[in-house]
């Protein structure tokens, strides 16, 4: 039989990857959740900096990072400078200071197209999960599992759960498009 739940679970998957994302970039506020994605080659394999040192925010416009490991340093220094966030680490020790300078209306304007890029990301996959229910649902009706009546009622709820997912993605954007351009 047909398992719709299965298809809202992994568009409701494919909107947390995507909020989890956003949480990444930056908006001139210091956010632990901007260091997110930065993976570190250390002990053979990559790994994110939340499992080689301890991320504090002290202040609004500084990230803190206080490495475990002192051989561990150079290693997330060089991470952070390779990643797209423009950060400039400053050593201390074991301590990494990261001050996040404030946004140019530049930077503004392409975090505020990769903002848009991911989203349209986010809804080409809700979009690839709607085909692939549909795929589903004609072989169902093919095998004679389902009548017809069935496939387009199943067709009418999984394009609700489309149409509801990606009215979310659209929403998440304007709020983050809206939280970067604000000074």
């Amino acid at each position: 039989m047909f398992d719709i739940q299965n298809y809202n679970q992994k568009m409701n998957k494919t909107i947390e990857v995507f909020t989890k994302e956003l949480g990444t970039l930056r908006t001139g506020r210091a956010n632990a959740g901007m260091l997110d994605l930065v993976k570190v080659d250390v002990y053979g394999q990559k790994m994110p900096i939340n499992q080689v040192a301890t991320i504090t925010t002290p202040e609004a416009r500084m990230i803190n990072i206080q490495v475990w490991d002192l051989n561990n340093v150079v290693l997330i220094d060089s991470a952070i400078k390779k990643s797209e966030l423009g950060l400039n680490p400053q050593i201390d020790g074991q301590l990494i200071r990261l001050p996040i300078p404030d946004l140019s209306e530049e930077r503004r304007n392409e975090i505020k197209k990769m903002i848009k890029t991911m989203g349209e990301k986010c809804k080409i996959s809700i979009r690839n999960i709607r085909r692939e229910a549909n795929e589903e649902l004609k072989n169902l009706l093919k095998k004679k599992i389902i009548s017809e009546d069935d496939e387009k009622k199943f067709e009418k709820e999984v394009q609700n759960f489309t149409d509801k997912h990606t009215k979310i993605i659209d929403e998440k954007v304007t709020i983050k498009e809206k939280e970067i351009m604000t000074i």
